[in-house]
């Protein structure tokens, strides 16, 4: 490696919805110059694509029958990320409510997430100067070898008030219930479950703004280019 080359950072922030993945990865990879991919949104497209087909989503063999077929391309770009299923652009139609709803029972399938694991590894060692990928078992399982793992927390109550702001007018209470029925999917799921990595960073959102988690993680990666 030719002298003054940074060596490309691979960074992990996993945790449950609301805490502000996405916005702060988003923004640190921005920041730092690096790749960024949100994993949560190829689980959510390949869902939407078995929607669509009339696959039965209480079958898991029927899921896992059709796991590979899809064609699912994800645009790294922080700024602009985006994301095609067969060549057509679901960036809008994987946040439905009828997505949300299904998604745990499809990544729950252990064909499926084989399948994405797999892609998700070829996009982080694809980016030439480092990536930041967000999910819900990249630290554990995607990238145990990740440079840096980071996962974000925050209470229920906060976490429903920030997703019902972003999903306009919605009921903070359902919201949360729907939160806590994800999140308890996710974290008992047999393959690759939502979890904390023993050697992940926790941070508590609840009472930071998004600028200061920002801060936060940006710190937590120069740190660890730096060689601290």
């Amino acid at each position: 490696m030719e002298n003054g080359a940074v060596k490309p950072v691979i960074v992990a922030i996993d945790g449950p919805s609301g805490t502000g993945k996405s916005s702060t990865s988003k923004a640190v990879a921005e920041q730092l110059g690096l790749s960024y991919l949100d994993t949560g949104a190829q689980y959510r497209a390949i869902t939407w694509w078995m929607v669509n087909s009339g696959i039965d989503l209480t079958d898991p063999t029927a899921i896992a029958a059709v796991a590979g077929k899809p064609e699912i391309v994800s645009g790294t770009d922080p700024v602009k990320p985006t994301i095609t299923v067969d060549g057509v652009d679901v960036a809008g139609p994987i946040r439905t409510e009828e997505v949300t709803s299904k998604v745990s029972a499809v990544s729950a399938v252990p064909e499926v997430r084989t399948r994405i694991s797999e892609l998700q590894r070829s996009l982080a060692r694809a980016a030439a100067h480092g990536i930041v990928v967000e999910g819900r078992d990249i630290g554990t399982t995607v990238l145990p070898d990740a440079d840096l793992k980071v996962f974000l927390t925050a209470s229920p109550e906060a976490r429903a008030a920030r997703r019902s702001g972003e999903l306009k007018g919605a009921d903070v209470n359902a919201t949360r219930e729907a939160l806590v029925k994800r999140d308890a999917a996710d974290s008992t799921r047999k393959t690759s479950p939502l979890a904390k990595a023993g050697d992940a960073v926790e941070v508590d959102t609840t009472e930071l703004t998004l600028a200061q988690v920002i801060e936060c993680v940006v710190t937590l990666v120069e740190e660890k280019r730096a060689g601290k």
